[in-house]
């Protein structure tokens, strides 16, 4: 007999999304309101320092068409577990951080375990949630930003508790065993049940597609900007003359104003759905809001600049879902954008600290940031049209709904 899904059950693995998710960039942001204390404890240039960004970036680049392999022969949901004690792993290891190699040997193992479950994230959305998309999107991003919030508005004053700049970075571990903790539930209510894992072969990268190429560039042009914002904010902002507590609170406004940006973008396309007009809205916010950082107002660029990102991060997710017909295609088309897209993306927070480093003021590296943001304005101008005609396909053949009581 066919069983509908039990709410509980569903709940569950929307539990489990999201704190997925919310793993997703603690290791990474909360490295950047302590990033003056861990320079001048360890020596690092502002090159060597924004490796600390870069590294986790440049794993997600790398090892995506990898973890889409791997989940096609032992199944997402296990790797997606084994990624979350990963990143505990390497988060935790951090309490025991005396020199610059092993805190960028613990950005590696991080970053590992962040490339093996992000882009796999957007498969399972489409696999478990397929008339829900742009719902679980939201939940996805929510979680995402929230962890990434936590991290930049806590770490300073778990410094200043601890006076170990080590143990506020390893406190974020908690988040890896929590989630592992839920991901294993959920995995023992499978064993128990008659639901089998997902394990299914993946479709293969779409390399040769200029469709697929153009959202690869699109996102890797969103992800330099947040990754470079992400890692140089506070530092930014101290050098305008602003104190470290009012550049942590400035990160975190960076980050608070993500959280609700996928479930405003929902409600927006719900009254109009057209990706271009909000692809633009968000770019040009993003690009005011980098005009208004040398004005009196680093509080509402910060905003502005959060609230544009979050809606670009969830559009950029969305992008490759409307662009393929079944989970399969929308894992392979998400592990191909992630793929190059944070390679580009890696190369942010680094050449920002190179610019740094050799014209001494920020204003060089945030004028190169604008125009990043003026490229994607550019490129999204050509990524919209064939959206259009791929959602209409995508339509056209529906992918099927999954009981997860079978």
């Amino acid at each position: 007999m066919h069983r509908s899904p039990k709410p509980t059950h569903g709940g569950l693995i929307t539990a489990a999304l999201f704190l997925a998710a919310l793993n997703l960039r603690p290791a990474i942001s909360s490295v950047s309101p302590l990033l003056a204390l861990i320079r001048d404890d360890l020596g690092m240039s502002s090159a060597a320092a924004s490796l600390l960004t870069s590294i986790p970036v440049l794993c997600m680049g790398l090892l995506s068409p990898v973890s889409a392999k791997l989940a096609g022969r032992v199944g997402t949901e296990r790797v997606i577990r084994w990624s979350l004690v990963l990143i505990g792993f390497g988060t935790i290891l951090r309490l025991f951080v005396n020199s610059a190699g092993v805190l960028l040997l613990t950005a590696l193992i991080a970053g590992l375990g962040i490339a093996a479950m992000g882009p796999l994230l957007s498969g399972f959305i489409k696999l478990h949630f397929p008339n829900n998309v742009p719902a679980m999107i939201a939940v996805y991003s929510a979680g995402l930003s929230l962890g990434a919030a936590l991290a930049s508005s806590l770490s300073l004053p778990f410094q200043s508790d601890s006076q170990s700049w080590q143990a506020a970075l390893a406190v974020w571990s908690a988040l890896g065993a929590a989630g592992a903790a839920v991901w294993w539930t959920m995995h023992q209510k499978n064993r128990s049940g008659s639901r089998k894992i997902s394990v299914s072969p993946s479709a293969g990268l779409p390399w040769r597609n200029p469709e697929a190429w153009l959202l690869t560039l699109h996102f890797g042009l969103m992800a330099a900007c947040f990754y470079s914002l992400l890692a140089w904010l506070p530092p930014v902002m101290q050098s305008l003359g602003y104190t470290s507590s009012e550049a942590a609170v400035m990160l975190t406004i960076f980050a608070i104003t993500q959280i609700p940006a996928g479930t405003i973008l929902q409600r927006l396309l719900r009254r109009c759905p057209s990706r271009l007009l909000w692809l633009w809205v968000s770019s040009f916010t993003q690009l005011a809001g980098l005009i208004l950082l040398f004005s009196p107002l680093p509080w509402l660029a910060a905003a502005l600049i959060g609230l544009a990102s979050g809606t670009l991060f969830a559009l950029g997710l969305l992008l490759p879902m409307d662009a393929t017909a079944t989970s399969h295609e929308a894992a392979s088309w998400a592990a191909m954008t992630q793929s190059a897209g944070y390679l580009i993306g890696a190369a942010g927070p680094f050449i920002f600290g190179l610019i740094h480093d050799a014209a001494g003021p920020f204003s060089f590296a945030l004028y190169g940031l604008m125009g990043v943001t003026v490229a994607l304005i550019v490129v999204q101008w050509f990524v919209a049209p064939f959206q259009t005609d791929k959602k209409a396909h995508s339509k056209a053949v529906p992918a099927k709904r999954v009981d997860l009581s079978e």
